[in-house]
């Protein structure tokens, strides 16, 4: 368990991503989602991440079952705001084409960022995870609204959090530039990155060194960079950052498979763990899908990796 900037909330250092049981990419059934849920929890995962955005309010509907009956004080949760759902008046069917996630479009994402938003939102996730409080709450995706989070979002946060309401609050980005700026104005206890802190690719090291120094925490998602480092040999339609591999991160990450099958561990063993290397990262926060999912990656943050395995790679 590792602490969550200067506040009380710790966390489990696998954290549970919530995308998938959201339908990400392709349907998977409520049984399915709720023993990926189980078999995580069984293996000690105690961080749960979701969002409304994934699956349009499945995820949480499906965290908050999978967790019902469990001690309120034994797990952390983290939800998101800034996209709030509403009845869509022109549904074509599945929301797999325009959002991602093969569920029906009856409800669509709007954007708010306000504080009046910010309320609701919470309101509504509560509502869907079935929970009296949010432990975690993460500022989703404000690429285009930096200006407007750090002058109403986070302030709304801020007074959520100075009444108890809720006990951390953070952004969450794949960019890390503008969150590097965001974490010298906004006044946040954490961010979440995704993407940018993994084996193949570590462009946000300076993010995480500026985290580290102001003692804000980072939670690590998408270890496996959309696909890229999922499998012991990335095949030739690997996926990064949610579109076709580049050639040469491609070739990249084939090396560093070659070098962890001459060591005998798997691509993903080292992918799963790599982040947790940076001491301003909470926690790894990867997407699980299924019960096989789950115990493959408690297993793998459970077996360390020797310091000159991390020299080579």
């Amino acid at each position: 368990m590792r602490r969550i900037g200067q506040t009380d909330v710790r966390v489990s250092e696998l954290g549970f991503g919530g995308a998938p049981i959201g339908n990400l990419y392709r349907a998977i059934t409520d049984g399915q989602a709720r023993a990926a849920v189980d078999t995580a929890w069984e293996h000690g995962v105690r961080y749960f991440d979701t969002a409304p955005h994934y699956g349009l309010g499945l995820s949480e509907r499906r965290l908050g079952a999978a967790l019902a009956g469990r001690s309120r004080a034994d797990f952390v949760l983290s939800t998101k705001v800034g996209r709030l759902l509403e009845d869509n008046p022109t549904p074509t069917g599945s929301d797999l084409p325009s959002g991602g996630f093969a569920v029906p479009d009856t409800v669509r994402r709007r954007l708010d960022f306000s504080a009046a938003g910010v309320c609701r939102s919470l309101r509504e996730s509560l509502d869907r995870l079935a929970v009296d409080r949010i432990d975690i709450v993460l500022v989703h995706d404000p690429d285009d609204h930096l200006e407007m989070i750090v002058a109403e979002t986070i302030p709304a946060l801020q007074r959520l959090r100075d009444k108890g309401m809720v006990s951390a609050i953070g952004i969450g980005m794949n960019a890390w530039r503008p969150l590097l700026g965001l974490v010298d104005q906004a006044g946040v206890d954490v961010v979440m990155l995704a993407g940018r802190w993994t084996l193949v690719d570590r462009s946000g090291g300076p993010l995480l060194d500026a985290c580290h120094r102001r003692g804000v925490s980072v939670l690590a998602a998408g270890p496996f960079n959309s696909g890229l480092l999922a499998r012991s040999r990335p095949p030739d339609d690997a996926t990064y950052d949610y579109a076709d591999a580049p050639a040469d991160v491609l070739a990249r990450a084939r090396a560093l498979a070659a070098a962890c099958r001459a060591r005998g561990f798997e691509l993903p063993h080292a992918a799963l763990l790599f982040p947790l290397r940076h001491p301003a990262v909470a926690s790894v926060v990867a997407g699980l899908r299924s019960a096989a999912e789950a115990e493959a990656a408690a297993v793998w943050a459970g077996a360390p990796l020797c310091d000159d395995v991390w020299e080579e790679l």
